[in-house]
């Protein structure tokens, strides 16, 4: 007789109840084999107080996905993670562990890993937040060790409102906001659509791009043990483990 079979592996995704991309754009880029279940936390609009007040529900809801058996979970969501700057993402974690049982991350935790892992140094940031969360957003980066020579921002703080945006619109401010001494571009905002112009903004700027939807993605996808590349959303998911940004820039087609 056979063995059963290892069942697919799960992610556990909390976002803000808002938030109208994150889900898809995790779906669009996950292998076959790996499922997605999701709670969400309320949030209607992307100002620091309405930020605070959506992680008040999260113990509650990372039991629940705790429920589903889920192998880590994610807290997808940016700004809900970098709120009160540097150890806050880290603390955030921490507490859905405590909650769940479960290994878990935040969408700042893994974009500061993934600005490591490409081993960048200087970057610009482009965001879909009005001056004020930007230049939280920011902050939060350059308290991390980052230099972030320019950011800029759409200026949106319905939530609802951004998850209407078409990606053109981060394929226009990432070529807008970028700079020859700029080693990286970062996109911040999980309700922005970004992964579907990611690889062409690496052919034409020659330097990688990475979104806060993406670096998300490839953070669970290494809490899992995935080693296999996710082609098609830059040289990030690419290679998960490759080592070096000029090896992973000189495969993008």
């Amino acid at each position: 007789m056979k063995p059963p079979e290892a069942r697919n592996r799960r992610i556990g995704l909390l976002v803000p109840s808002s938030n109208t991309t994150v889900e898809p754009e995790f779906y669009r880029a996950l292998p076959p084999h790996i499922t997605l279940h999701v709670a969400r936390l309320h949030l209607t609009q992307i100002t620091p107080e309405s930020i605070l007040g959506m992680v008040a529900d999260l113990e509650a809801q990372s039991r629940a996905l705790a429920s589903a058996d889920v192998d880590a979970i994610v807290l997808g969501a940016t700004a809900p993670s970098f709120l009160k700057g540097l150890g806050y993402d880290r603390e955030i974690a921490q507490r859905i562990e405590a909650a769940s049982g479960k290994r878990a991350t935040t969408t700042s935790t893994a974009l500061i890993e993934a600005i490591r892992h490409l081993g960048l140094e200087r970057v610009v940031l482009g965001s879909a937040y009005d001056a004020r969360v930007n230049g939280i957003a920011r902050a939060f980066l350059e308290a991390n060790g980052v230099t972030v020579l320019d950011a800029q921002g759409l200026g949106l703080v319905d939530n609802l409102e951004v998850g209407r945006l078409d990606e053109r619109t981060a394929y226009d401010l990432a070529r807008r906001v970028d700079r020859p001494d700029a080693q990286g571009v970062v996109l911040s905002c999980t309700n922005w659509r970004t992964l579907g112009v990611i690889e062409r903004l690496e052919r034409e700027l020659r330097k990688p791009v990475i979104s806060t939807t993406q670096v998300s993605i490839w953070a669970a996808l290494r809490m899992l043990g995935e080693t296999g590349g996710m082609p098609g959303y830059g040289c990030l998911l690419r290679e998960i483990d490759t080592r070096s940004r000029e090896k992973q820039l000189t495969k993008t087609p």
